[in-house]
């Protein structure tokens, strides 16, 4: 073997060491740009429209089938509850709920007993034992979400609405055979009420931190809309605590999220360990602007309560994302048991809507954003260089030189007029539902303002402008 064939075959090992090394780091906020994300060595934004969260859980439930409809819809996210929580068939009258399991079916991540008596038949749960069936499911499912490149967010814990989530915890007392849970509903998330359900909730942080350590597709929510039912910020700040501890020799520690409001709230003194800061239901984005100077993501992980139809909720991601979002998860309900495949056809009475045709609309979005170098861009509507009708909205995503990206809806067609760098520009209009190019020109710009005619357009186009 010659010196140079053997400096080749070391400068090989030592690129692939580092390939495996930097495949291991989970995702993690883009350092160039905190807004978004940096996963597998690419700027990722997370785009998703998902099942209601109960995949795991809900032991019928085919989520091999399920993924392979988010990946072949080019969509690379999703949400999934711990266990700790469970709804009854009916809830916030939803059709075939995936987190309402059928007697027998739930899965949870503490092991049942040999005593009868689980609210939803079975036996209840000890809480001092794990179920080995649950985290082998739940790491299968983990395995499979990552051959996708799907990047799951474990949501831990969960408020007790009313009286019938309640009565489904294995936290509950009437539940367990530990005697823990003697509180009301709405003091699960404390401190100070129980220890012994802290300690457990603690213990089961734990399990899932140690359980999923070698998983680069994950991060980790605190609590689902934890503006319900008691939970405390205290709690929700401590739960934070402990996952930063169970990973303090970690390489690369794994995102933490918190849940912070339904529609906006500007967040005050957050907790420095929180890296992405999700809402729900925000239409207009104004949670973005409020709180893009965290400079960490901001995302939408829950839509609904606008009807079953696509059109609001296509809106809804164009302008959330376009407004410097960078993470958006749409409610699907057209999954469930029976239908992975989302091909569900859901009453008119569900509180949101989801399918393929709509998931496709997604992939449209995702592969716009893609197509620029999103990491160099901000959003910022200063160089719209016109008043817009009151029934039109824009957002727009630019790095003020060579890219901008622009979204408008309420119209059929307008005049666009922009400050622009002098420069060369290829301008496309682009049909947000099928992706077709509805009109593409080049355009040379000197000074000032141009204006750019667009075609004639329905519910919404998006414009491409780049600087040759």
């Amino acid at each position: 073997m010659t010196r140079v064939m053997f400096q080749s075959i070391v400068l090989l090992i030592i690129g692939l060491l580092v390939q495996s090394s930097s495949a291991a780091e989970p995702i993690s906020l883009h350092r160039d740009n905190p807004h978004y994300f940096s996963f597998r060595g690419k700027p990722t934004i997370l785009i998703t429209s998902a099942e209601h969260y109960g995949a795991v859980l809900n032991s019928e439930f085919d989520f091999v089938k399920y993924l392979d409809e988010l990946a072949a819809c080019g969509l690379n996210h999703t949400r999934l509850f711990s266990g700790a929580y469970a709804e009854p068939q009916g809830a916030f009258n939803i059709e075939q709920n995936v987190l309402a399991p059928k007697p027998g079916k739930y899965l949870a991540p503490w092991a049942r007993s040999d005593q009868a008596g689980y609210a939803n038949g079975g036996n209840r749960f000890d809480l001092t034992k794990w179920d080995d069936a649950f985290f082998t499911r739940l790491k299968e499912f983990m395995n499979q979400a990552s051959r996708r490149a799907i990047v799951v967010e474990i949501n831990l814990f969960c408020p007790m609405y009313e009286d019938s989530q309640w009565k489904l915890t294995p936290m509950n007392a009437a539940n367990n055979v530990n005697g823990i849970g003697k509180c009301d509903k709405h003091q699960v998330y404390t401190l100070d009420k129980e220890p012994a359900l802290l300690e457990g909730q603690e213990k089961l942080v734990r399990k899932f931190v140690a359980e999923l350590k070698d998983f680069d597709n994950l991060f980790y929510e605190v609590c689902n809309e934890p503006y319900f039912g008691g939970v405390t910020m205290p709690w929700q700040h401590h739960i934070v605590d402990v996952i930063m501890a169970a990973e303090k020799d970690f390489a690369h520690p794994h995102l933490i999220s918190m849940n912070i409001a339904n529609g906006t709230q500007k967040v005050e003194s957050p907790h420095p360990g929180v890296s992405i800061f999700n809402f729900h239901y925000s239409y207009p984005p104004t949670c973005v602007e409020q709180n893009f100077a965290l400079n960490k993501v901001i995302g939408e992980n829950e839509t609904g309560f606008k009807g079953t139809g696509d059109a609001h909720y296509r809106h809804e991601a164009w302008e959330f994302l376009l407004a410097g979002g960078g993470l958006f998860n749409n409610l699907d309900y057209s999954f469930t048991v029976g239908h992975e495949d989302g091909t569900f056809v859901y009453p008119a009475t569900q509180p949101g809507g989801g399918n393929r045709g709509y998931r496709q609309q997604l992939k449209v979005l995702k592969q716009f954003l893609e197509s620029f170098d999103f990491i160099r861009m901000q959003p910022d509507r200063s160089i719209l260089a016109m008043e817009l009708q009151k029934e039109v909205r824009c957002q727009i995503l630019t790095d003020r030189d060579r890219q901008h990206a622009i979204y408008v809806q309420g119209a059929k067609r307008i005049d666009l007029s922009l400050k622009l760098q002098p420069a060369t520009y290829k301008v496309e209009w682009i049909d947000v539902m099928t992706g077709k190019v509805l009109k593409e020109e080049q355009r040379q710009h000197t000074e000032g303002v141009a204006t750019f005619a667009s075609p004639d357009f329905n519910d919404g186009v998006a414009v491409r402008i780049i600087a040759k």
